[in-house]
């Protein structure tokens, strides 16, 4: 009597997990002196964000973190090291998924109105199908900046061209975005509000967010980790998740312990560890 054997199934796929958001590996960046002698900015740096993360790099001012910034959207190359950004290289992410970007200087245009400023990426970028007119109207309600859409930046006060640059950068609804110190011009009271309104008008869309900040209150605000760099040449010393519910007040409990934690951190550059770690 025969049997029949039934033929062997390969075994079922295994789901993988998707490629972080942002991930660079082992970054290194020299420059050349007036004297001709190479400069470390950034000695090695490995950095991985998930999606939908908002993390903050907290470092001193001249540290290096917007060269990082930089190099990780793809607007600098590496002396060494490599960047994907959701598993391909910046520049096709940068082409097909779209980046925000927002700096200290808003980068208004003086001779266009708030609305068609804040349209710009569907009229430069290769977004056009998604900054339409109903886009950028919605955009500037969430910012509160609607009254204002025929206005000029010249008739805006520091705060409201921030806020007008923040609908700029989200217009097109981009996976990524990029905050290179962006309130660090406006003065205190200011610049908390425009925190708050970046958590809120994120919300909803949870674009993968990093942010260079040297304000250690700003980043437990705002950030779900922290990266601290020590003093040049850069490099990451701790990893600080920051779990506190939001809001975020300064005299929630565990606020004030963080604050000084990260300045701990901060001051001692480095020097008492060698790599990061995490708090509750």
């Amino acid at each position: 009597m025969s049997i029949a054997v039934s033929p062997s199934r390969p075994p079922a796929p295994v789901d993988e997990a998707p490629p972080p958001a942002i991930d660079a590996v082992g970054i290194r960046q020299t420059f050349l002196g007036r004297d001709g002698v190479a400069v470390s900015a950034i000695e090695h740096v490995d950095l991985r964000v998930d999606t939908g993360e908002l993390v903050a790099l907290l470092g001193p001012s001249g540290c290096g973190k917007s060269t990082l910034l930089r190099i990780v959207s793809g607007l600098i190359q590496p002396t060494y090291g490599t960047v994907s950004l959701a598993g391909a290289p910046p520049a096709v992410a940068r082409a097909g998924r779209g980046i925000g970007w927002l700096a200290q200087d808003d980068g208004l245009l003086p001779w266009l109105t708030v609305a068609r400023n804040v349209g710009l990426p569907g009229r430069v970028g290769r977004r056009r199908d998604a900054v339409t007119a109903s886009a950028v109207s919605g955009i500037l309600g969430e910012v509160g900046l609607a009254d204002s859409a025929g206005r000029y930046p010249h008739e805006l006060s520091g705060g409201m061209r921030q806020r007008a640059a923040l609908a700029r950068a989200l217009v097109a609804e981009p996976e990524l975005l990029f905050l290179d110190e962006p309130f660090a011009s406006l003065d205190e009271i200011t610049r908390e509000r425009l925190g708050e309104l970046l958590l809120e008008v994120r919300a909803d869309r949870r674009p993968t967010t990093l942010l260079v900040t040297h304000s250690v209150i700003e980043a437990v605000r705002l950030a779900d980790r922290v990266l601290v760099l020590a003093p040049r040449p850069t490099r990451i010393v701790a990893d600080v998740a920051i779990t506190l519910d939001r809001p975020r007040r300064y005299d929630q409990p565990g606020f004030g312990s963080l604050v000084q934690s990260l300045k701990a951190e901060l001051g001692a550059g480095g020097t008492t560890h060698g790599g990061g770690h995490s708090h509750g």
